[in-house]
């Protein structure tokens, strides 16, 4: 029987892998209710010691993204078999499951199982003890085809599935139609990307490759066997996925739950500061100002300058006296609180502390000296009441705010933004001015980032704050309580005979306090770690995977390297792909100001996404420039060659384009500088610009940087002339089958000679 169509009857190889795939049906739909009854138990559970709270934590986490998984994956929970030549048969799967019998044993091995290995390692000249491995395809729960691979040459057992190259199944997931979702590989993990999935967590590991490589898909693997291998670290700590802006992480958003795992944040760089959700993009002249290392050191002297000296003198009414601060005396106030090397906000305590004491100084020498002979009247305790009379004066306190106030990053970076002046050169100040009003950019986060490294916090506030919070749990729960000891009351008062004062019957009144009732409500924080995570700027990640890393300016580099204190990292991105002006663009340089030399690079070669006819086109374009450039190798070819055409009517070619090149199948994105999308969104059904774009959609118009990282069946590049060389690059590489080019002028030379 051929080893495509849909399964006979009669294939005894076919019924017996339909049978097992029945099997694992009636265990998961057994499981899934299961699942969920195993949450809530887990979750009801409170008032529990810490490490019976840390099992619970970890037990909610397998159970939710075994559940997540279910959810997801009815198309493909089984994928393949390995036949050992000790006669062991192991069926892999995207998770793991068990018998229920004593020995739990497996019946379906989770691909990130050491056993599973070999399914993506073997060879047939290291067949690692395997003598067939096989592929499941599958459409719902209905298997419809098998593709074996002989890997012991001298077994002569043959099924009638077997693939002579196999390859057969990449290739079919190579060309399927995309559906504006990235895909899980579990079914296709190729032997290169399987050696970085399981390298080690610790340290920098550094995964370069072109585009198509699956570099992006080979990280977010690696967060699930990462999870998978040391969940009880992750369950706790998390993992970070760092994208380049929203589409993408969309774009990629289901991976990891179809894998089993939830506990993980996506996040762009603009979503890295608690309470600031930026998607603005600033000019590029003014994020690459704002992404210079330099920065840290202005944002430095900003704070600084906030700490002011009186000009002349700040004078203070005091019971009829008047005392000044003249500069000489908050000099040696600031330099002493400076001295104490803390954040702005946490040493304000101490500037406090200096100015009561000097103005306690002034005031007693005024008022406590004998007018005969000279000397102190005062003692220690007329001295200990005229500093706390000083401390209840507003006066003392507006001078305080006035020297050394109370600020936060917000206040500061948008202060420094609207008068940049004589922190910067004249041109960048120039960049970078903006009104105090306007929304924050992405490039901002960083800054704030680092000013609230800068001014830190003073506790004294937060613990108020905290214990403001906890009176106010203690009085709902005193509340509670009441109305429970009143309807008790009401009860037994229904009844004759009865007594709520003598009654064995317990109310929580008897057993528990308001205090003790709130602390317990108080413990119980269901938030998921990735959920706390989020929420919590000074958060330490167990790993953080960074995709487009060479992007990411020194700044926001500061940023995440605030969340790795362990730099337990993985980078991923290619160089030759750079556009940002702010970004590093060599991975010395990103990592030697953290790291040294202390970390492992890796590269991946085979480009798997974009056929050989479309590379040739982009590859040239790039070695116009650096003629050294050796592109990653296409897998395929589709015998398409890419096209380009010149028109004086660009929107209506973009329509007539369109409509050629829209697949029956699949997504086609249009690729065009940002200022045309407008006039081209309007001869496009239900294209709409200036939103971010719905990639689900048959057709998406995109301009350059938002299309990195992700995948089309079809793209029509727009205008290539007014693309820098990276952003061209990118654009000509995200088709999986088609690229056409439509421009008005003239080609850039290095494209032009691509299509000869």
């Amino acid at each position: 029987m051929s080893n495509t169509g849909f399964p006979n009857s009669e294939d005894t190889e076919l019924r017996h892998e339909q049978e097992f795939i029945d099997g694992l049906y009636v265990r998961v739909d057994a499981l899934r209710g299961h699942t969920e009854d195993s949450v809530t138990d887990a979750l009801a559970q409170g008032n529990t010691p810490m490490q019976a709270r840390l099992e619970r934590d970890i037990l909610v986490a397998e159970r939710s993204g075994l559940l997540a998984a279910l959810n997801a994956v009815d198309g493909s929970l089984c994928f393949g078999r390995i036949d050992l030549n000790s006669g062991v048969t192991h069926h892999i799967g995207r998770i793991g499951l068990r018998a229920d019998d004593a020995e739990r044993t497996p019946i379906l091995i989770d691909w990130r199982a050491d056993v599973a290995r070999p399914f993506y390692l073997a060879t047939g000249h290291t067949p690692m003890g395997l003598r067939r491995r096989r592929h499941i395809s599958t459409e719902g729960r209905r298997v419809t085809a098998l593709h074996d691979e002989i890997l012991d040459l001298g077994d002569q057992e043959r099924t009638g599935h077997e693939d002579p190259t196999g390859d057969a199944v990449l290739l079919a997931a190579l060309n399927s139609a995309r559906t504006g979702r990235m895909s899980d590989i579990v079914r296709t993990i190729q032997a290169e990307q399987d050696e970085i999935i399981r390298a080690p967590h610790r340290g920098v590991l550094v995964v370069e490759g072109g585009p198509g490589t699956g570099k992006t898909a080979v990280a977010l693997h690696r967060a699930a066997y990462l999870l998978y291998e040391h969940r009880e670290l992750l369950a706790r700590r998390a993992v970070l996925i760092v994208g380049p802006n929203p589409a993408f992480l969309g774009y990629i958003g289901q991976v990891l739950p179809s894998l089993g795992e939830t506990g993980v944040l996506l996040a762009t760089v603009g979503e890295l500061f608690p309470g600031v959700k930026a998607t603005k993009a600033d000019t590029p002249e003014a994020a690459a100002v704002k992404g210079r290392a330099e920065m840290a050191d202005v944002l430095a002297d900003v704070v600084r300058d906030r700490q002011a000296l009186p000009d002349p003198v700040i004078t203070i009414e005091h019971d009829r006296e008047i005392l000044m601060l003249d500069d000489g005396l908050v000099r040696v106030a600031r330099e002493r609180t400076r001295a104490a090397k803390l954040q702005h906000n946490a040493a304000r305590e101490h500037f406090e502390g200096h100015i009561l004491n000097a103005l306690t100084e002034l005031y007693a020498e005024r008022v406590g000296t004998d007018p005969y002979d000279g000397s102190n009247m005062l003692d220690a305790s007329d001295i200990t009441q005229i500093r706390d009379e000083l401390a209840e004066n507003p006066e003392v306190w507006s001078a305080i705010d006035q020297l050394w106030p109370r600020l936060t990053p917000q206040r500061l970076v948008a202060d420094f933004l609207a008068a940049p002046e004589g922190y910067v050169g004249e041109e960048d100040a120039a960049a970078i001015r903006r009104p105090v009003t306007r929304a924050w950019t992405v490039a901002d986060v960083p800054l704030l980032d680092e000013a609230a490294e800068l001014l830190g916090e003073d506790d004294r506030m937060a613990r108020a704050r905290a214990e403001r919070e906890r009176e106010n749990q203690i009085a709902y729960a005193q509340g509670v309580l009441d109305v429970s000891y009143a309807s008790r009351t009401y009860e037994f008062e229904d009844k004759e005979d009865s007594d709520p004062e003598s009654s064995e019957v317990l109310s929580a009144h008897d057993i528990i306090d308001a205090e003790r009732f709130a602390e317990r409500h108080e413990e119980d924080d269901h938030r998921s770690a990735a959920e706390r995570a989020a929420a919590d700027r000074t958060w330490a990640f167990g790993h953080i995977i960074v995709d487009e890393a060479q992007e990411l300016s020194p700044m926001a580099w500061r940023l995440l390297m605030r969340r790795s204190p362990t730099r337990s990292m993985t980078l991923v991105g290619d160089p030759a792909q750079t556009a940002e002006a702010a970004g590093v663009g060599s991975w010395s340089g990103i990592l030697e100001p953290y790291v040294e030399d202390r970390w492992e690079h890796t590269r991946l070669g085979v480009n798997y996404r974009t056929p050989a006819e479309i590379m040739d086109v982009a590859a040239a374009v790039v070695r116009a420039e650096h003629p050294g450039f050796e592109p990653p190798s296409s897998v395929r070819s589709t015998g398409v060659r890419p096209w380009a055409r010149a028109t004086d009517d660009l929107p209506g070619a973009v329509a007539k384009a369109v409509g050629e090149l829209t697949p029956t199948e699949g997504r086609l994105a249009v690729i065009a500088p940002r200022d045309l999308h407008r006039s081209l969104a309007a001869r496009l059904d239900g294209v709409t610009a200036g939103a971010e774009p719905d990639l689900t959609r048959t057709v998406v118009l995109l301009d350059p940087r938002q299309a990195k990282g992700l995948e089309f069946d079809s793209v029509l590049v727009v205008e290539p002339a007014r693309y820098g060389t990276s952003d061209l690059y990118v654009a000509l590489t995200r088709a999986t089958q088609r690229l056409g080019v439509l421009h008005t002028g003239e080609l850039p030379k290095t494209l032009a000679d691509a299509f000869l």
